[in-house]
């Protein structure tokens, strides 16, 4: 278990630094110098998640199998392609020596930290495995793992519209991809904007449309994400700015987050207070508040990752034409050795382009162009953010920081706000197809936006700031982030309706926003069924007129008990099955994982358009009554099956929560003590509240910088990762419920005092 009282002695430290725990076991960390504090950071994540760092560090690189056996070499060799840590060392090479001497200073944090345990983090007794020491540049593989979480997506969904191009006929594919809908809530406009969709194309699919009970997934895996919105001091009590974050990624035990506060002095000799989540491995404040800016992220979807094509320019297999010539060039070969817990080592041949490394999909191979091999992808910029003074100074950091690229959006307590991206921007010389690259001109991008180039927005003259994931902007700018990954646009809509039907806000406010479940972007299925049963659908059809009933009744809301909703969600899905099951599974023979879900996370309004024009009704239904009605009644029979009545099929017990133990999936006779104890859970996708069994709000933050004292702060789970910890699951429970729970840490109930 950690060591919360007492003294220890600190390798390296320059002073003594003071650690006091609350009840929640979050930390305020206190010292005179940032690399003192950094060394009390490492010791702290050492001793309540070395395990979860060590995840993290070992899948960036693609050494898990060596922790895991042979079950992990899949994960490898997927991971190692990338050679992330040799990579790392080369951030390091790059960093400034303050930066270099925070990185070092939280290792030997880290280390001793680990060192100072009774005993091996659980998992490694239950795994029969010893835990490896920290090293420098393992932080910077830890950075490396949230480009896998937030923008390696990018990659199958590229894949996924290839397999659909190759379905489909021009006008189709045009059709099934829309580049703007009326569900866009760009942040320089106050109102979504008018918006015709593409028009239908003449010929029915050339797919099967099949009704067909389908076994298909309620959802797609939901786009990794987050919310974030601010106001302006006019429109809030403090005259501060308020802002409001809450990050969605996959929710496990223990979270990813870890909070903590530091207070130290700057580099003019003012103490600064600096509150939020920290990164388990990494030394820095991710988002939070420093007392005159409050800053959080939210995932930009933008263009970041090109698949080219190699198949029409390669000879004798490594051999591949350069980008606009007629000569050749041949691919660097590199054997990559990966370590086998139980086995011989496996080594894994590795071929490099002037692009990036070759991944074979199919019978097509492939060179990945994706920022995250570029230079400039990590570095230790964000540290600096800690001492940013105004909403200028912090986008300024934002825009030069090495992450994966952001919406970043600042608040400051002089009342203004902003936005802008955060890490690097390539420069594109036209808005991507979204496709693979072939061709002999490979057009990629070669260079990336300066900071000046990039897009921002101050203070707009609305006094409100929003971002949901959705496309950004309305005008040229969004051609800058470009991306094709964009979210329909529903939640970050009915976030900027919240923002303006008050003209004034507090924290709680804001916490109503994060909490918001009202299903709207579901009101035109529920129309469309409840108007399908009309009198002489309901005659003689008694389940009928009671699933009639209950979705009239419904509140509208996605809450736990809801019966509508469940009910509405089950209509939408089959109409889904009905146009899109044929295709999806046509898709799946192309690359396993391919949908037209991936393909377009923007499907809902493609599919409202064929609701709206009675179109792509199956060859076996004689017209568009008959073909909803034949959805319906597949919908009463799943809510029925078994015996079980309509009035059963609340949402909650669909949307259950599985938050458990990485563990847990091979040792499951560990459930009691590795997971959450399930609950039904209000909220899902297109709404605020984001919330699914295994994926959310993996925090949720509300503070006005200069005003933390009345913020809000929400994390899943606690934070320790050992399930014996008082603070394993310690302030789960207000996450769940939606208490206001403080941003700041609480009284100290324990002192720990770290001496040179």
């Amino acid at each position: 278990m950690p060591i919360l009282d007492g003294s220890v002695q600190g390798k390296g430290l320059s002073a003594k630094v003071t650690i006091d725990r609350d009840a929640l076991g979050v930390p305020t960390i206190s010292g005179s110098d940032r690399a003192d504090l950094a060394y009390a950071t490492g010791f702290l994540h050492a001793q309540d998640r070395f395990f979860q760092m060590d995840l993290l560090r070992r899948s960036a690189a693609g050494e898990l199998a060596e922790l895991f056996g042979p079950a992990a070499l899949d994960l490898d060799r997927r991971q190692r392609l990338h050679q992330f840590r040799m990579r790392s060392l080369a951030v390091l090479t790059a960093a400034s020596p303050d930066e270099r001497r925070l990185i070092e200073s939280y290792t030997r944090g880290v280390n001793d930290g680990l060192n100072a345990l009774s005993a091996r983090p659980f998992e490694y007794m239950l795994l029969r495995a010893t835990p490896a020491p920290w090293r420098p540049e393992d932080s910077v593989l830890v950075a490396y793992s949230m480009y896998f979480e937030l923008q390696y997506d990018e990659l199958e969904s590229v894949l996924a519209r290839a397999a659909l191009r190759d379905h489909t006929p021009d006008d189709m594919f045009r059709f099934l991809l829309p580049d703007v809908t009326h569900w866009d809530a760009p942040l320089d406009r106050a109102a979504s904007p008018m918006v015709l969709m593409p028009a239908l194309p003449a010929a029915k699919p050339n797919w099967s449309l099949s009704l067909a009970r389908s076994e298909s997934q309620l959802d797609e895996k939901p786009i990794a994400g987050s919310n974030s919105w601010a106001v302006a001091g006019p429109h809030t009590r403090h005259r501060a700015a308020l802002l409001a974050n809450d990050m969605h990624l996959g929710l496990r035990l223990p979270n990813i987050w870890y909070r903590l506060s530091l207070i130290y002095p700057d580099a003019s000799g003012k103490m600064r207070r600096v509150t939020g989540a920290s990164l388990p491995g990494v030394p820095a404040v991710i988002v939070g508040s420093n007392g005159r800016v409050a800053w959080g992220f939210t995932n930009s979807s933008g263009h970041y990752l090109d698949l080219i094509s190699l198949d029409d320019n390669t000879v004798n297999g490594l051999r591949y034409r350069e980008p606009g010539g007629s000569r050749f060039e041949t691919a660097a070969r590199q054997i990559e050795s990966i370590k086998v817990k139980g086995e011989a080592q496996v080594d894994l041949p590795i071929a490099v382009t002037r692009w990036g490394p070759v991944i074979a999909i199919g019978n097509k191979n492939y060179a990945i162009h994706w920022t995250a091999h570029d230079p400039n992808a990590i570095n230790l910029h964000l540290l600096r953010m800690e001492d940013a003074d105004n909403v200028a100074s912090a986008i300024k950091i934002g825009r030069t920081s090495g992450i994966p690229t952001q919406n970043l959006i600042v608040a400051d307590l002089d009342g203004h706000i902003g936005w802008s991206l955060a890490g690097p921007l390539p420069r594109h010389s036209a808005p991507s197809d979204g496709l693979p690259i072939s061709g002999p001109d490979n057009h990629t991008w070669s260079e990336y936006l300066t900071p000046d180039e990039y897009p921002v927005r101050y203070d707009p003259s609305y006094g409100r700031l929003w971002t949901a994931n959705n496309r950004q902007l309305s005008d040229k700018d969004q051609d800058k982030i470009g991306g094709k990954d964009a979210d329909l646009g529903a939640r970050a809509s009915q976030i900027r309706d919240d923002l303006f039907m008050k003209d004034s806000f507090d924290e709680s406010s804001f916490l109503s926003i994060q909490r918001d479940d009202r299903a709207l972007w579901i009101d035109f299925w529920r129309r469309l069924l409840t108007d399908a049963l009309d009198d002489a659908a309901l005659d003689g059809h008694p389940q009928r007129a009671k699933l009639k009933q209950l979705v009239t009744e419904w509140n509208g809301r996605a809450d736990a008990d809801a019966i509508g909703y469940s009910l509405v969600r089950s209509f939408y899905q089959s109409m889904y099955d009905a146009w899109f099951g044929g295709l999806d599974a046509e898709l799946r023979q192309v690359h396993p994982r391919a949908s037209y879900r991936v393909a377009n996370r923007r499907a809902e309004a493609v599919m409202e358009t064929l609701a709206e024009r009675h179109a792509w009704i199956p060859s076996e239904i004689s017209d568009w009554r008959a073909f909803l009605l034949n959805r319906i009644d597949l919908v009463i029979a799943k809510a029925t099956h078994g015996g079980a009545q309509l009035q059963d099929a609340r949402w909650g017990s669909t949307n259950t929560s599985r938050i458990a133990h990485p563990l847990l999936r091979s040792l499951p006779w560990l459930r009691t003590w590795l997971a959450v104890p399930p609950v039904g859970l209000p909220g899902d996708v297109n709404m605020p509240l984001v919330q699914a069994p295994e994926f959310g709000a993996s925090e949720r933050m509300v503070v006005a910088p200069g005003h933390e004292d009345t913020g809000i702060f929400h994390m899943p789970g606690g934070q320790s990762g050992h399930p014996l910890s008082p603070f394993f699951l310690a302030g789960h429970e207000a996450w769940v419920r939606g208490d206001p729970s403080p941003f700041l840490p609480g009284p100290t109930i324990h002192q720990l005092i770290m001496l040179p």
